[in-house]
């Protein structure tokens, strides 16, 4: 049988090079692209460029792939939908897998009382509803962020980001009435976030004004940084003190990160709503807003939605990731696997004193580079491993408000013989770059 085609439009000499080159002439340069080679397949924890060579993906797609690259049975469960129908819009003609996909999630989120679900399709669109229905159900404007905050890249969700390069220089004017405060983590005390809290609300918006406080349990882009969890119970405290809403943005802790469902479930602390994207849909673009009955129903019809919001094959794709996190014990995985790895990063800290802070919850885990004689970030330093890392066909990503920090964001599904290569070769890295 002859191999099938490729279509037309790739018909090109079919190297890394020739399409760098093509994606360059093409594509406009702020879509920045860390890789200068083009996927072509792949399966679970690994895949092949088109070039042929392998690579092990400690990235997941930004935490994306919990459930690994082409999961089959969300394989199946989109195959399935896609001879059924692809779309009709849910606010035209609905579909029950829908509405079926937000009782699942009403039951899973840690949530007081009956829970309402609202899909859309991006993370920064679930953050920007998710201040829409608090501005609605409060009456009130202002929204609260934290620095080194990651939320999004569309307008409003980037004035909540709290990270300038490369996110928000040269956008602005951003929109009004948004705040940020120091983020309360390994780096920066409870006290300074109180300090900060209680010096907004004399000099710049008074509580009874503020509808949200938006915070991240674990911040993304941000650094990897764990709330602390006396900051959350602070955090739930106040806003139950002024009648502001909390919202957790979950949208990279969600789906077994973390070792649990959502990473709130660490904190016993409960948020009046939540947002989720990423691995929710396995590859697929779907997000959604959760929350408390009465603060989800306080827009007017209308209000909420979008053309492609709860599309039906992300949707379906969706249904099995959630299977999938069940019957595989992925939230097990996650600490287990979790676990491993900041045994081998601190073992390594020992070694190399350029290595730094080691931190995360279940399998978010991060590591700091530094400079050993001061104890400044290493950006430079962070770029070399991670260069090092590739070139042994080790996908790995950085981020941080300093650049010097490597996250990991492996599928929670990884056969353990692959993540034992991946350590091995993060060890050989370490050694080329540090030793």
């Amino acid at each position: 049988m002859n191999a099938p085609q490729p279509p037309q439009h790739l018909n090109a000499p079919h190297t890394n090079a020739a399409w760098h080159e093509r994606r360059l002439a093409a594509t406009p340069r702020g879509v920045g692209v860390m890789g200068n080679f083009f996927i072509d397949r792949a399966k679970n924890a690994e895949f092949w460029d088109i070039e042929g060579r392998r690579f092990i993906d400690f990235a997941g797609g930004i935490a994306v792939l919990n459930t690994g690259h082409v999961h089959p049975k969300v394989q199946a469960a989109i195959a399935a939908q896609l001879q059924r129908f692809t779309h009709s819009c849910y606010q035209v003609v609905p579909y029950a897998e829908y509405v079926s996909l937000a009782e699942r999630l009403n039951a899973l989120v840690p949530i007081d009382g009956p829970a309402k679900t609202a899909f859309f399709s991006t993370g920064a669109e679930a953050i920007e509803n998710a201040i829409k229905i608090a501005r609605s159900a409060t009456g009130r404007s202002g929204v609260i962020a934290f620095g080194g905050a990651f939320h999004g890249r569309s307008l409003f969700a980037v004035s909540l980001t709290g990270k300038v390069q490369p996110y928000k220089a040269g956008f602005g004017p951003f929109p009004p009435e948004i705040y940020h405060v120091p983020f309360p983590c390994h780096c920066s005390s409870l006290d300074d976030t109180k300090k900060a809290m209680e010096h907004l609300f004399k000099c710049d918006i008074e509580p009874s004004r503020v509808a949200a406080i938006v915070f991240e349990p674990v911040q993304g882009e941000g650094g990897f940084n764990p709330i602390q969890p006396a900051a959350v119970r602070w955090l739930r405290e106040l806003c139950d003190q002024h009648g502001i809403l909390l919202i957790a943005d979950e949208v990279q802790t969600g789906f077994a990160r973390t070792g649990h469902l959502f990473a709130m479930e660490h904190y016993g602390v409960r948020p009046d709503l939540i947002t989720m994207a990423k691995s929710l849909a396995g590859g697929t673009t779907l997000s959604a807003v959760s929350g408390r009955q009465a603060v989800m129903d306080a827009p007017a019809p209308g209000g909420l939605g979008g053309t492609y919001a709860g599309h039906p094959l992300a949707i379906a794709a969706a249904h099995a990731v959630l299977d999938v996190i069940e019957e595989e014990r992925l939230c097990e995985r996650a600490r287990r696997l979790g676990d491993q790895l900041m045994a081998r990063l601190i073992a390594q800290r020992a070694r190399y004193s350029a290595l730094g802070d080691v931190r995360g919850l279940g399998a978010m885990i991060a590591c700091e580079f530094i400079d050993p004689k001061t104890g400044a970030p290493d950006a430079d330093l962070t770029k070399r491993v991670q260069a090092a890392a590739l070139a042994r066909g080790l996908l790995l990503l950085t981020c941080g408000v300093y650049g010097n920090v490597i996250r990991f964001l492996f599928p929670l599904t990884i056969e353990d013989a692959v993540f034992e290569e991946g350590l091995a070769t993060l060890d050989a890295a370490l050694a080329e770059v540090l030793g």
